[in-house]
């Protein structure tokens, strides 16, 4: 497959993958939860992840693979365990990506109201326009998402900008309640979306041009740019009360006159729409990998004229549409989506991190150390929802036991 991503491009992929979905929304969920603590769970949070974000990027540019994560745990711990690990995030994208599109829709609803029927109806037009995109290969949006990027971070500078010319819109971080650790614990445990991505660059590493130079530049600057938005951004929300459903729309149109549901919501789609594309490319381009090593049918295996899997991207969009009619259908809960989600990426960057121990130099402990602690707190966080990951992991390993020996039965047949 042509490599054509380079250290700026992928850097505009890392931050708009993670800025995506949660950059107008997350901040304001986490200050609902923790208010003033939820501006020390982002700054604890951003500094934690840093040491992961190091570790995956080395991992990635020393181990260049479609299968990311996996590849690497399946190079430390053997091919089960990497199975496993491919596996489930695989299977944790029709949880995962339906909460974005959920979180995109709000954008969508700050420009125009739907509601019903009519909202399913529209979420699946965003699913069949990431069908569109995604098709196109990763070239075209990468260049497109490192513009979408600095027109985030503009915005964030503008409103402090606006914010320091006219401090009076601003209430003082007393008038909030004292932070409480529990609370802040919780709001960690959210807010632990905004940094899912990191393992999905290093699905990546082959459409880099030198993965090997540009890899870790690249996910570091998007990682320490999105780190600074968000707690930018939890300050706003925290400095400027508003009535508005979508917090950030209400500091918008009070610190730059108006115009906020246009200009978030805009950015908000987009964002939202950027995040899933790379999911998709990236869950697309890992059961390639596992179709050619005979984990999933060779049917996967085709790519169209631009090298995108693209039969693997069409049944991952068709899974990602079937869950959001499930989800409307029983009206399920966007924060338990996330929760869901973020325990089974705790697994896989915990297994990361573990993984790194055997792979990379010894010099890299610490930061391995750091970096276990990171998955470790943030299991911790969220409690009983990592119950989903843990039943998922168990799931599959039996199947892929099951798998190995059954064709290890059948090739001494045939042979």
């Amino acid at each position: 497959m042509k490599s054509t991503i380079g250290r700026w491009q992928g850097a505009g992929l890392m931050a708009t993958t993670l800025l995506g979905t949660g950059v107008f929304i997350l901040p304001q969920m986490t200050v609902d939860v923790a208010g003033k603590g939820a501006l020390w769970a982002w700054l604890a949070l951003t500094v934690t992840i840093i040491p992961v974000t190091l570790i995956f990027g080395k991992l990635a540019s020393v181990y260049p693979h479609a299968a990311g994560p996996a590849y690497f745990v399946e190079k430390a711990f053997g091919r089960t365990m990497g199975r496993t690990m491919g596996l489930i995030f695989l299977l944790v994208v029709p949880v995962g990506s339906p909460a974005a599109i959920l979180m995109t829709f709000q954008f969508v609803d700050s420009l125009f109201h739907v509601s019903g029927f009519g909202q399913l109806l529209l979420q699946l037009v965003l699913v069949f326009g990431l069908f569109i995109v995604g098709r196109q290969g990763l070239q075209v949006s990468a260049k497109m998402q490192f513009a979408l990027t600095l027109a985030v971070v503009t915005i964030v500078v503008m409103l402090f900008g606006a914010g320091t010319t006219n401090t009076a819109k601003f209430v003082s971080l007393d008038t909030h309640a004292a932070p409480e650790f529990s609370l802040m614990l919780v709001a960690a445990g959210i807010a632990f979306w905004s940094f899912l991505g990191i393992e999905a660059m290093t699905h990546l590493a082959d459409d880099f041009e030198s993965p090997e130079k540009d890899m870790l530049p690249a996910m570091m600057i998007g990682v320490v740019l999105v780190g600074v938005v968000y707690v930018a951004c939890t300050l706003l929300l925290l400095l400027v009360p508003t009535d508005e459903s979508l917090a950030m729309i209400g500091v918008f149109n009070q610190l730059l006159g108006g115009y906020g549901q246009q200009i978030i919501g805009i950015l908000g789609i987009t964002s939202g729409l950027a995040t899933v594309n790379v999911y998709s490319a990236s869950a697309a381009r890992l059961t390639r990998s596992f179709s050619q090593e005979g984990i999933l049918p060779s049917w996967f295996n085709k790519v169209n004229e631009r090298k995108v899997p693209e039969r693997a991207m069409n049944v991952i969009l068709l899974v990602m549409a079937s869950v959001l009619i499930l989800t409307y259908v029983f009206e399920q809960d966007l924060e338990q989506l996330i929760s869901w989600s973020n325990g089974v990426f705790v697994i896989i960057y915990l297994m990361a991190m573990l993984s790194a121990v055997k792979l990379l130099s010894k010099k890299y402990l610490p930061w391995v150390i750091v970096g276990c602690g990171f998955c470790i707190a943030m299991g911790m966080a969220l409690g009983v929802n990592m119950a989903y990951a843990f039943l998922l992991t168990a799931a599959v390993i039996p199947f892929l036991w099951w798998q190995k020996h059954y064709l290890y039965r059948k090739s001494v047949r045939v042979g």
